[in-house]
């Protein structure tokens, strides 16, 4: 059985179409009822015999570490810009930066791993015209998961919270 996002493209494809899905009573302390009574849509965490067979994978929180890189800029302008973003974007934790790189971790609340990593990868480049950012590139990205990263922490390695929550010079 081939297993496929709804709204992905095939493999040979350029794009891949992301789609939202709902929180559903898990999140929302609802009354766990398996359909939403105005749209009539199945929830996350509808029976597997009732999809076909697989289960729908409720949305999970992930650590993004997204890092980026480019031309040297003046410091006051790159602040500015990583302040808007944190504006913008409101799960922004921490952003550090120099003249000519940055790096930005935040949490973000997806299905998978690939849904989370979409769209840390489009974070830059939608909100730069907004925010004013910088024209770096994406240099690096790590997205873990909730548990990972608190084992991470416990065991003392990993992306330990080296600021406090905002935008800090390297």
């Amino acid at each position: 059985m081939r297993r496929v996002r709804p709204g992905a493209a095939s493999r040979g494809s350029a794009e891949r179409a992301l789609t939202s899905v709902a929180a559903g009573a898990a999140y929302t302390g609802g009354t766990g009822d398996d359909h939403d009574q105005e749209t009539g849509a199945r929830q996350p965490d509808e029976s597997p015999r009732e999809t076909g067979g697989e289960r729908a994978e409720a949305p999970r929180l992930w650590h993004v570490t997204l890092s980026v890189s480019g031309t040297r800029t003046p410091l006051q302008e790159v602040r500015r810009g990583l302040e808007q973003l944190a504006h913008d974007h409101p799960f922004l934790l921490t952003s550090r930066y120099a003249h000519d790189h940055a790096e930005i971790r935040y949490w973000e609340e997806a299905r998978d791993l690939h849904d989370a990593a979409a769209v840390a990868l489009r974070l830059w480049g939608e909100h730069r015209q907004t925010a004013r950012l910088p024209p770096w590139e994406i240099v690096g990205l790590e997205v873990i998961d909730r548990d990972t990263y608190h084992q991470r922490i416990a065991e003392g390695y990993g992306p330990l919270p080296a600021t406090p929550v905002g935008v800090h010079p390297f």
